[in-house]
């Protein structure tokens, strides 16, 4: 059946423990909520969380389907299919670089009604609630879990120098000096697939911006220039740096052959494996005027307007989304809880980790929500950054193309 508002607002007893609404249990019935998801590990279950929550809310049942991610082409497609066919679910797993499509559509029900009377919404950083909100000011997203880009660092060669780790980019750039020696490279430049994450904590941490003519102010040009000069003037980064992913700079800072790298949790448990206590995590440096940006690495629940059972699939995601919950969900993701209260008993990564991607939080964005942003990150940035690398073009032709392709 299809719950009215003041009956959903109504709840209580087992709903109120598993979701932190002051509410009574469903009368009677039973609502069926359809759900979307994908988990990296496909063997990663929900179940224990649906039996859980099926347990305190008698009158709700979860229909759950794994929908294959097919490196994420597979699963937007589905989503995207589904809402346009009028057969999607009543919620499902999603990611920021939807959520314009999606407004466009007009797809999505707006959450702020139903968060204002959720006795959890605190236990998410305000820093996670302003990066999922839509242009519009309205909640359209409930966080799931997260990953954040950060700086890998090695502890025990800066102690040996004499260097706190960098909180600045002139910091940065003094330690990957330093350390650059004996067979050191100071800093594991990526330069190839994927390397957007390391571009950006430099160039738009400094100010550039996807806005038109925001690659091409004196002060974004500057930063690239400063970025590509890391490799061509000061030489800090290894020869194979232009071409190198994410397998490169790893095996390469867990090898010893770099003091430095920009990467995020998911890679902890190899580094540790290779070098112990020897690693360490800190926010990415800052720009000398305190500005930043790294990423942001997403996942969030959202209901669907089309949904005759809106009230029922709140109270599921918020489920998901609350506690001691949210932390066994992120379990099964592999990634970082987005309670606070989850954080602070998380043992799934060692805790200097958890604090770095949770300081680093203030200065998470993700990429623009737009359609040229996949061209930018697989071909534009890298093919222009490793030209740039290699002195066949100039630092600002890499500005120049990428204001290109977002804006003719």
């Amino acid at each position: 059946m299809t719950m009215k508002r003041r009956t959903f607002l109504k709840l209580a007893g087992g709903a109120a423990a598993a979701t932190g609404l002051a509410c009574p249990a469903i009368a009677q019935g039973t609502t069926t909520v359809r759900w979307w998801y994908h988990y990296d590990n496909p063997q990663s279950t929900p179940q224990a969380l649906i039996e859980k929550f099926e347990a305190a809310n008698k009158g709700i049942k979860i229909q759950a389907e794994a929908i294959p991610w097919g490196g994420g082409t597979d699963y937007v497609n589905r989503v995207f299919s589904s809402v346009v066919a009028g057969n999607q679910p009543d919620c499902a797993m999603v990611r920021l670089s939807y959520l314009s499509r999606f407004q466009q559509m007009k797809a999505l029900e707006p959450l702020d009604s139903y968060l204002s009377g959720w006795a959890n919404k605190s236990d998410i950083s305000d820093d996670v609630w302003k990066i999922n909100r839509a242009p519009d000011g309205k909640s359209y997203y409930m966080p799931l879990h997260y990953v954040v880009i950060y700086l890998y660092y090695r502890q025990d060669l800066f102690q040996q120098a004499g260097l706190q780790a960098p909180k600045t980019h002139a910091d940065f750039l003094k330690a990957a000096q330093a350390l650059t020696k004996d067979g050191v490279f100071g800093y594991g430049m990526r330069g190839g697939a994927g390397g957007f994450d390391n571009w950006g904590a430099f160039v738009l941490g400094a100010g550039a911006t996807f806005e038109k003519g925001g690659m091409l102010t004196n002060q974004a040009l500057e930063a690239n220039r400063w970025y590509i000069e890391l490799v061509t003037k000061h030489k800090v980064v290894p020869p194979s740096a232009p071409t190198d992913a994410f397998r490169q700079i790893v095996d390469g800072f867990k090898a010893g052959r770099s003091a430095m790298i920009i990467h995020h949790i998911g890679s902890s448990a190899e580094v540790v494996a290779a070098l112990g206590d020897k690693v360490s995590a800190v926010p990415v440096p800052r720009a000398a005027n305190g500005g930043g940006w790294t990423y942001f690495g997403d996942e969030s629940n959202a209901v669907f307007a089309g949904s005759k059972n809106k009230e029922a699939a709140f109270q599921w995601i918020s489920f998901l989304s609350s506690g001691e919950n949210n932390a066994e969900q992120a379990k099964l993701s592999g990634q970082l809880p987005v309670t606070i209260s989850a954080s602070k008993t998380w043992t799934q990564h060692p805790q200097r980790f958890v604090d770095a991607s949770s300081a680093s939080l203030p200065i998470a964005r993700s990429l623009p929500d737009h359609v040229k942003t996949p061209d930018f990150t697989a071909r534009i940035l890298p093919t222009n950054i490793q030209r740039a690398l290699a002195g066949e073009i100039a630092p600002d032709d890499v500005m120049k193309a990428i204001d290109q392709l977002y804006h003719g």
